[in-house]
């Protein structure tokens, strides 16, 4: 009985932290926003990705959203941009995705 009480306390603290891991956290992030199709040649439609450089390296988050049809696609589907862009991170897959996005072009 107390072993099956223990492996069931177990059980529901690792589904606890597993739904925490889930769960998408707002962040602002700063770096280049680019076309995925003009630019980064990734897919068949233009969509929305934000560089950023991290350490020495280099992070593609993208965005979740309409792809061209977003007010801001046309200030960047033939040249990079530098943007701040806030909004839900989470990871699909092996992809970093940024949901709700707000998009704010630097000057």
């Amino acid at each position: 009985m107390l072993k099956t009480l223990f492996v069931a306390a177990v059980a529901a603290c690792l589904v606890s932290v597993a739904g925490a891991e889930d769960k998408p956290a707002t962040k602002t992030l700063e770096g280049k926003l680019v076309c995925t199709k003009c630019e980064l040649k990734e897919t068949k439609a233009c969509g929305n990705c934000l560089i950023v450089t991290e350490g020495k390296k280099e992070v593609k988050y993208y965005l979740d959203d309409k792809g061209n049809k977003e007010k801001y696609h046309a200030e960047i589907c033939q040249a990079p941009a530098d943007a701040k862009v806030t909004g839900k991170v989470s990871k699909k897959g092996e992809k970093n995705v940024i949901t709700d996005a707000k998009v704010v072009f630097k000057k």
